[in-house]
């Protein structure tokens, strides 16, 4: 996927915070089963959706712990790969994915009891 997304851009016409992080949540968790499925890599998990711009617009704009989270674990997700062995890079690829997984879930959930 060489198409980078603007979460900011995307967000732009959202009326309230709660639309924003409910997108922000739905829109990591599609690409986290992008990871899972196969269909993208870490590397390209973060050029098209977990690059810098985002994760700034995440933290300076959203001010939402869990949301910041998200995007503070998946923007590290192709170190995993450099930093450690294969077969132990896979384990912790998978521990981190199910991780960034519950994050997104716990948001959706949050917003949803708010409502």
């Amino acid at each position: 996927m060489k198409q980078r997304v603007d979460i900011q851009t995307l967000l732009s016409h959202s009326d309230s915070e709660e639309q924003r992080l409910t997108s922000v949540a739905l829109l990591s968790l599609g690409v986290v089963e992008s990871l899972v499925g196969g269909a993208m890599t870490a590397s390209e998990a973060v050029e098209a959706f977990f690059h810098a711009d985002n994760c700034l617009y995440v933290r300076r704009q959203l001010r939402h712990k869990i949301a910041d989270e998200i995007m503070g674990r998946a923007v590290q997700l192709p170190d995993i790969f450099d930093a450690l062995p294969a077969e132990e890079a896979q384990r912790e690829f998978q521990r981190e994915v199910g991780a960034i997984r519950t994050l997104c879930l716990s948001l959706l959930d949050d917003k949803r009891m708010a409502a």
